[in-house]
């Protein structure tokens, strides 16, 4: 008489794990399969840094007390894992359009691997901006040491996780792939200008003041740079906080964004 071996359930730890690489293994693949990602990867920071950035530099850096130019590329390191992690957790949209994500929704697993799997897949596609980022800034003659560098790529997955967990929220109330895109574009676009990636924010005041302090991107910028120039003489003129203070708000309003975006596209995929 022939014995049925049943197989032994896939523990639960265990299946978000997979759930998690395989999400993100996809993104991956996808990221490589879309040349468009890789140029921007590298536009973008030569637009950034060699016009704009060049310009400021040329003209109005003069008496800053610091080195505008390490200053800038470190801005634009933590813009560019901000703004591509940010854009690619958008697709989310796209994935629940073609029924990807519902596919995974009726499975039973946690809403949050798939929110950390396709936050991970796009800090891919930013670290990768980060390293087009250094390129640029080594034609520029701008460069950090290899301390300092090591120092933002140790910094990276809470940046990455904290503009995924700000895009969540955008995902999880507009339905179109397109608005999507557009929506997550009008909130980080701007906080590349206010939040001190390229034009310092020391004295700003008012509507800019309030403006840049309710942005996350400032305190992963003044915590990037906290940590930078920690020791140096620059550090009173380019740091404005405490760096425990932007790292509790950084993980504070992580926490509260993933919480609330994942709520609401979880919600979102069970009215379909």
């Amino acid at each position: 008489m022939n014995e049925i071996t049943l197989k032994k359930p896939v523990p639960k730890p265990l299946r978000e794990v997979n759930v998690v690489i395989t999400i993100l293994a996809r993104d991956i693949t996808l990221f490589f399969k879309s040349p468009g990602m890789l140029i921007m990867s590298l536009g973008m920071p030569l637009i950034m840094m060699g016009m704009l950035g060049g310009s400021l530099s040329q003209n109005m850096a003069g008496g800053l007390g610091f080195d505008y130019n390490q200053y800038m590329l470190i801005g634009m390191l933590v813009n560019m894992l901000f703004m591509t992690t940010a854009s690619g957790v958008s697709s989310l949209v796209e994935d629940h359009v073609t029924d990807f994500t519902q596919e995974m929704m009726i499975s039973p697993i946690s809403r949050y691997s798939i929110v950390i799997g396709k936050i991970l897949g796009s800090s891919f596609g930013a670290i990768v901006g980060m390293l087009g980022t250094i390129i640029i800034g080594l034609f520029m003659g701008i460069s950090l040491t290899i301390g300092q560098y090591l120092l933002i790529f140790l910094l990276a997955p809470l940046m990455c996780l904290s503009a995924g967990a700000l895009a969540m929220i955008v995902i999880g109330l507009i339905k179109s792939n397109k608005m999507a895109n557009m929506a997550v574009m009008l909130i980080t676009m701007p906080q590349m200008f206010l939040s001190g990636a390229i034009i310092p924010i020391n004295n700003s005041s008012g509507i800019l003041y309030l403006l840049s302090r309710i942005m996350p991107m400032t305190y992963c910028l003044d915590l990037t740079r906290a940590v930078v120039y920690s020791g140096t003489s620059e550090y009173a003129n380019v740091v404005l906080f405490n760096p425990l203070v932007s790292l509790f708000i950084i993980i504070s309003l992580t926490i509260v964004f993933l919480v609330i975006g994942t709520f609401f596209f979880a919600r979102s995929e069970k009215n379909r």
